[in-house]
């Protein structure tokens, strides 16, 4: 088992949570906790037992986005600073994940690319970078007082880790230029409002209800299916409609043919829940086990 130092990684099937823990800075990114989520991301990928990854903060915040003193010594022209890596040795890397073009493969927007779906659970606080992260995520749920602050204006930087690309899917070119331009505070309750966030709930609530979600997945859908979901939606944001709807006609015959679609209508017919099978990691799919 991993040693981590600035995340905490659990896994309580089918969930597995992701906690940034850095709480006395809010959870302020470095290079460190980037290499430790993408390495608990992928183990999870590999995990079988994992339907869905869930990504809290430890403490009051989310993610107080860069670590300010780091991005001081690189305003200061410290070349020490961006060669600097990781910290802690960590285990093999289990790798990236197993599906996806490369715009997903990004620094972040890997997380697009996880054949699982990947939940922010924003239970404080999220800025800067920190924004482009959830919205790298499928699904997001906000505390109703927490605040979001995109900051880059602010710090004299521009919009960052393709934020620019994503935002305006989400909520329209004005209102992402008015979150990029501006930097204001938006609580949760806004932010649902303008549809950044799937919803907005007590803070108490945050955590437990994406890990509800998951376990609801979990109980009912097939994670064959919510793979192949999640690709044709990302894939298809870069593609045409007709070819959209040419790749899903291929997909739904091919699905006829899989086990997860007998078991999903014997379960409806016989009124019952359904059995899915997890998906298994790539050596074993590899191996056709």
């Amino acid at each position: 088992m991993t040693a981590y130092l600035e995340i905490q990684y659990e896994v309580d099937d089918p969930v597995a949570t992701i906690t940034l823990s850095r709480p006395e800075v809010l959870n302020a990114w470095t290079d460190q906790m980037a290499a430790e989520v993408r390495h608990a991301v992928a183990a999870a990928e590999e995990d079988p037992r994992v339907v869905g990854i869930v990504i809290t903060g430890a403490g009051r915040g989310f993610c107080a986005g860069a670590d300010l003193s780091r991005l001081a010594a690189i305003g200061s022209g410290d070349p020490g600073v961006a060669a600097a890596g990781p910290d802690s040795a960590l285990e093999a890397d289990p790798g990236d994940p197993s599906f996806g073009d490369d715009l997903h493969l990004g620094t972040y927007t890997y997380l697009m690319s996880v054949p699982k779906p990947v939940i922010a659970a924003i239970n404080g606080p999220v800025a800067g970078m920190g924004v482009p992260i959830v919205l790298a995520c499928d699904l997001r749920f906000m505390a109703e007082d927490a605040v979001l602050t995109t900051s880059f204006s602010q710090r004299g930087l521009i919009a960052e880790w393709g934020i620019s690309w994503m935002l305006p899917r989400l909520v329209g070119t004005a209102v992402a230029l008015d979150l990029l331009f501006s930097s204001r505070k938006v609580t949760g309750a806004e932010a649902a409002a303008m549809h950044v966030v799937n919803a907005a709930l007590p803070r108490d609530q945050v955590l437990a209800h994406a890990q509800q979600y998951v376990r609801d997945l979990a109980a009912s859908a097939s994670p064959t299916s919510l793979a192949f979901m999640k690709r044709q939606v990302y894939q298809q944001l870069h593609a045409g409609l007709l070819g959209a709807e040419r790749e899903a006609r291929e997909l739904m015959v091919a699905s006829f043919g899989r086990p997860d679609f007998r078991e999903g209508v014997q379960a409806y017919l016989q009124r019952r829940p359904p059995s899915f099978e997890r998906l298994p990691g790539r050596e074993a799919a590899a191996k056709g086990d």
